[in-house]
């Protein structure tokens, strides 16, 4: 049975063996799964813009930390992946736009969006860093 509220779980294959980073790819699908429990509830008119707010700001914050390390330790695939925080951003803002317009019809693009870029991100980008911060201490 599935859990309440859950559109992308969590699990340990998601790891980048840093507890910093893994608990900020938590947080991000906490909002992902806020989002999704406000289209359950039919709440999602009313909730998804503030959430889109939250995920906007709180995705900055984690992206700000993983560029730090980056610059920190010259991490060599920092341009790409950077380039990767920066579609999302833009898609984002996208997101915060259409909202103000077309609320009823964006949370389900929005959430489709966010769980296929936080799975794809974290399992391929955020990835091919874990030797990098775990050889510089990023624990």
């Amino acid at each position: 049975m599935e859990e309440k509220g859950v559109f992308l779980k969590w699990t340990e294959r998601m790891s980048v063996n840093s507890v910093e980073i893994d608990n900020q790819h938590r947080m991000l699908i906490g909002y992902l799964n806020e989002m999704y429990q406000s289209f359950i509830d039919h709440e999602h008119k009313e909730k998804v813009g503030p959430i889109i707010e939250k995920l906007k700001e709180y995705a900055q914050y984690h992206f700000d930390t993983e560029e730090k390390y980056f610059a920190k330790f010259g991490y060599d695939g920092a341009e790409n992946h950077i380039g990767e925080h920066d579609q999302f951003r833009l898609k984002v803002q996208e997101f915060v736009e259409k909202e103000i317009k077309y609320r009823n019809a964006l949370t389900y693009e929005v959430m489709n969006f966010l769980r296929n870029w936080l799975y794809n991100h974290i399992m391929v980008t955020d990835k091919k860093y874990m030797d990098c911060f775990s050889k510089n201490g990023v624990m």
